[in-house]
């Protein structure tokens, strides 16, 4: 039982893991598109937004709906980022904890 326990928690932890390098990877194709309005990515680069965009849409638009993007005159700061991050990290520390 505790092998089975073990094994689950593993591929949960990498899964865990693989999500927050898709997280890294979105923050880090937003910054450069707010950079550099003009960026189009190729080829390999293309394929890596794709997939970030495609594992973080649907859990960070859900974090959105309860946390909403903080207003400062005609700026605002997203918090659903942050708060999916480190929701990420809590359940890698407890995930991590049972292998």
């Amino acid at each position: 039982m505790g092998a089975m326990v073990s094994a689950l928690a593993s591929i949960a932890y990498i899964a865990l893991y693989v999500f927050f390098i898709a997280m890294w990877v979105r923050f880090i194709f937003d910054w450069v598109r707010v950079l550099s309005r003009n960026f189009r990515p190729k080829g390999v680069v293309l394929m890596a937004a794709e997939v970030a965009y495609t594992v973080t849409d649907k859990p960070l638009a859900a974090v959105r709906r309860v946390i909403p993007t903080l207003r400062f005159g005609g700026a605002g700061i997203d918090l659903g980022w942050s708060a999916l991050m480190i929701g990420t990290l809590i359940m890698m520390s407890v995930v991590g904890a049972l292998r």
